[in-house]
């Protein structure tokens, strides 16, 4: 069994139209992608602020399936699929734009038809991660992904490190009933996570982020912030 659960019930609202109508899904995909693909940059970026806002205000007319391929396509076109909820947006989804610059499609259908396959082995949830502990006991693997540290991005809930501290204590209470867990998130230098990884392994390594943080230069130019992640691994 595997399972697969986020407490955004937008983002799994996907997964599960992808799982169970994909044939709908596509053809709503289809759709959008042929009224966008032919328009200039400015006329996409109408058409995209213009789906944006039907989404924000106007999705009670549309079925799970159509509000669910909205989203999607939205996020295939906002600024670096990047996740971000506004006021002005209804509290829904409200990332801006991106570039805008799709050459032969905007989503990938055979990916999303693969999807489906996969899909159809696994439970898909919308709880609390700590609601889940009947799926991680002894001999499962538990991979554990909550909002960095220090990050910008609006995940539609304040994530402190108070509730960094709960998925820890949720890792090892997985651990201790057997499971393999891994657990990923960003170091900010303050060694939070040494000061609490206890027998675990922790693996740090250096990357670029191209999506959303970015550093300005002294002349006023931007370029790519070097950060570095985290990896507990309990064995």
């Amino acid at each position: 069994l595997f399972v697969l659960n986020d407490i955004n019930k937008g983002i799994m609202s996907i997964y599960n139209s992808i799982r169970n109508d994909v044939e709908n899904f596509t053809i709503y995909m289809d759709d959008m992608s042929q009224r966008y693909m032919p328009l200039k940059k400015e006329d996409r970026k109408k058409f995209y602020y213009d789906l944006r806002e039907e989404h924000a205000f106007n999705y009670k007319k549309w079925s799970k399936t159509q509000e669910a391929a909205v989203l999607y396509f939205l996020m295939k076109t906002c600024f670096n699929g990047i996740w971000q909820v506004n006021k002005n947006t209804n509290n829904r989804f409200g990332t801006p734009s991106g570039l805008l610059s799709q050459k032969k499609k905007v989503y990938d259908k055979n990916n999303v038809l693969e999807w489906n396959k996969a899909l159809q082995r696994c439970l898909l949830l919308t709880e609390s991660f700590e609601k889940t502990a009947q799926y991680c006991g002894k001999g499962s693997y538990v991979f554990l992904d909550p909002p960095y540290r220090g990050t910008f991005t609006h995940y539609g809930t304040d994530f402190d490190d108070k509730l960094q501290e709960s998925v820890i204590s949720f890792m090892n209470a997985s651990n201790s009933r057997g499971a393999y867990v891994m657990l990923s998130n960003r170091d900010i230098g303050d060694n939070f996570f040494k000061d609490r990884k206890g027998q675990h392994e922790l693996v740090y390594f250096n990357v670029t982020y191209t999506a959303g943080r970015r550093k300005r230069n002294q002349d006023g130019t931007h370029s790519a912030k070097k950060a570095r992640e985290v990896l507990i691994i309990a064995k």
